[in-house]
């Protein structure tokens, strides 16, 4: 997994939380979790959310990163945050609500994944998740031409830990076996950004991590954001009244055991 700065990640938060703030709103009527966790919580909105939203249940929110910790474990809300990997998620308790945005797409393996987390619920437990559709974007086929295209290649050939996106038809027929309500869609949301190329300024955040993580500091990374900045300004260029126009999709899905 990529390292993470908190402050970088916020830079977008209202666009980021939309999402997950929609998800929320798909949950079953009716639920009343005792369990819950926040799978990939970063730094603890949604955790904290879920508490306020369910202040009789337990609630864990589950990061790999300790920066992003520091800022959760800063609430006031009564969360259990716990440094660890999705990966390795071995809850003690069965949950009742799992609940996961823009995370589970920089694990591989969803065919495995998916219903080992599922599986993982209580009778009657929900599957939340929400995943950005990245790969097929145009800001990372960018990313994906510009970091073979250079000198930093070898370097980056296999910095790349975004995978394809799975089909409707596929996550249903993994989560089947395991949940017998399952609800799966997506949305594309336009965002509108402000600032000097602010598709880099976006990717600093989450997709270029793994990238300069691998790069490290030197002339290969200063080269390649040269490089990658000029694509992407090429790719999203700032209409006349100074905004950037930027279409995101994202995959949804809620399962029910």
């Amino acid at each position: 997994m990529p390292t993470w700065d908190p402050d970088i990640y916020n830079r977008y938060q209202s666009y980021r939380d939309r999402p997950a703030l929609d998800l929320l709103l798909q949950l079953p009527p009716g639920l009343e979790p005792e369990e819950i966790w926040d799978l990939g919580c970063g730094t603890g909105e949604h955790a904290a959310l879920l508490a306020r939203r369910h202040p009789e249940a337990r609630v864990h929110g589950l990061d790999s990163s300790p920066d992003m910790l520091a800022k959760a474990r800063a609430r006031t809300e009564a969360v259990d945050w716990v440094l660890g990997d999705v990966a390795g998620f071995a809850p003690d308790a069965a949950p009742d609500l799992i609940f996961t945005s823009s995370t589970l797409h920089w694990l591989p393996d969803h065919e495995r994944l998916f219903p080992a987390l599922a599986g993982k619920l209580a009778r009657g437990g929900v599957f939340a998740c929400q995943i950005p559709a990245a790969h097929e974007t145009r800001h990372h086929e960018v990313l994906r031409r510009v970091a073979m295209s250079g000198p930093w290649a070898g370097r980056l050939a296999t910095a790349g830990v975004i995978a394809p996106t799975a089909s409707f038809a596929e996550y249903y027929e993994w989560l089947a076996p395991v949940c017998g309500e399952i609800d799966i869609w997506a949305t594309t949301y336009l965002h509108v950004l402000q600032g000097d190329n602010p598709v880099v300024e976006w990717m600093r955040g989450t997709a270029l991590r793994p990238y300069l993580d691998a790069l490290g500091e030197g002339a290969d990374r200063d080269g390649f954001m040269a490089a990658f900045s000029q694509a992407i300004a090429e790719a999203f260029p700032a209409g006349e009244d100074g905004l950037t126009l930027f279409p995101f999709p994202r995959l949804f899905m809620i399962a029910r055991r």
